[in-house]
């Protein structure tokens, strides 16, 4: 009895300081780095009156859901204890056999050793930046440039010097300028249909930007999650297959565009010499991604008509980037400019000087439509008057009755 009063006494004083005293803060290199404003709008338009032009999202309608069901089947019927269990950090051996064969029929020679999977490309691309920079290293990126990309990178606390375009691209006479200048460690580019402008680097500037890597030390993240999405014009070799590329550039890459982004699945082709440091990212962020749904897309490639699916794909949206392109001049405010892509899943368009896209997505809300505000996916100044709009999602009757609705918000604001 006489040890119980002490030990409450002591109890009820832990208890006292715990009331007053709040918790750590979270860490500061958060602070830093702003959350997804396409998160954000994409929860306000998840409503089925809405027509969204806002996120990249695949239309699920076009989804090979009898294939994909029949892979998934497969392997549960006849491999269910391996798919079932913990695998390996750098993925399934068929799914990297698989993934290396079709790299190298595009021209870029690929061993299964060379592929590591990842949950997605967005995890790709945190690996990529945790495995490459160091704090305080800095990364040089098209402005505007992906969204996702530069959180990652203000994520490991890397200073991001944006690049601005010239003449619809990446110039390399300004890369060249920057690097000499700013000493980066990194050069991030999205080659083919870039989100969000939907641009497309031609042969002659990947062959120079791989030569201005090789003289000036540079790793390369090239990323590329819409490269089968080409709906015009002859495929262009990869950043990685030319001369001075070859041992620095990390190529990232993803089923989600394809087949399906609930697959969580992509991948990296890497050069050997960072190998360990990017298994061992992974290994800290998740041990391995999903055994299930790799063993799945692994028998899909082996069994489906995947060349067939990737046409059909591209010849639905194709046609609705033409009735995108055909609605945008009654669409946006006169005098507005926007790009006209190759494939993908995006244009960008920009309105005359005074407007404020930001300021504009609550009038296109209340009709109903909605769009991407160009402003975040600046590292440097921002262009208010800029958006981003995707035209994958719907089919053309939709597409044509959003840019409708949307064509009447900005009128309505126009004479506010």
């Amino acid at each position: 009895m006489h040890d119980a009063l002490p030990n409450r006494t002591h109890t009820e004083a832990i208890e006292r300081e715990l009331e007053t005293v709040p918790p750590a803060p979270v860490a500061a290199r958060l602070a830093a780095v702003p959350g997804s404003p396409l998160r954000d709008i994409l929860a306000l338009t998840d409503r089925p009156e809405v027509v969204s032009f806002a996120g990249g999202l695949p239309d699920p309608g076009l989804f090979d859901q009898a294939g994909l069901r029949a892979a998934f089947h497969e392997v549960l019927a006849h491999s269910a204890l391996r798919v079932l269990q913990y695998s390996r950090t750098e993925g399934d051996p068929e799914l990297r056999d698989a993934l290396a064969t079709r790299l190298s029929r595009r021209g870029l020679p690929t061993s299964a050793d060379d592929v590591l999977i990842t949950t997605g490309s967005q995890q790709a691309l945190a690996v990529s930046a945790t495995a490459l920079l160091d704090p305080g290293d800095t990364v040089v990126v098209e402005d505007p440039s992906y969204l996702a990309a530069l959180q990652c990178f203000r994520l490991a606390g890397a200073r991001v010097v944006p690049l601005p375009p010239q003449g619809g691209g990446l110039n390399p006479e300004l890369l060249l300028e920057t690097v000499r200048r700013e000493r980066p460690k990194v050069l991030y580019v999205v080659p083919n249909f870039q989100n969000p402008t939907g641009h497309t680097l031609s042969r002659a500037v990947r062959a120079q930007i791989a030569r201005i890597a090789a003289v000036h030390g540079l790793w390369i993240v090239e990323d590329d999650p819409y490269g089968d999405l080409r709906y015009r014009g002859e495929p262009l070799p990869a950043l990685a297959a030319h001369a001075g590329a070859e041992d620095r550039t990390l190529l990232l890459g993803s089923f989600s565009k394809t087949l399906a982004p609930g697959l969580r699945l992509g991948w990296i082709r890497m050069p050997q010499t960072v190998r360990r440091a990017l298994v061992v990212a992974k290994q800290s962020a998740d041990l391995h991604t999903s055994t299930l749904d790799q063993a799945a897309v692994a028998r899909y490639l082996a069994q489906a008509p995947v060349d067939e699916h990737l046409a059909r794909l591209r010849e639905a949206y194709r046609t609705r980037l033409a009735t995108m392109l055909e609605g945008l001049p009654d669409t946006l405010p006169h005098g507005s400019t926007w790009s006209v892509p190759d494939g993908g899943m995006f244009l960008w368009a920009r309105l005359p000087d005074g407007w404020d896209t930001e300021a504009s997505l609550p009038h296109a809300l209340r009709r109903n439509v909605a769009y991407v505000p160009g402003a975040p996916f600046f590292a440097g100044t921002p262009v208010r008057a800029s958006l981003r709009l995707s035209f994958t999602t719907h089919a053309p009757q939709d597409i044509t009755a959003g840019l409708a609705r949307l064509a009447a918000a900005l009128k309505q604001q126009g004479k506010n």
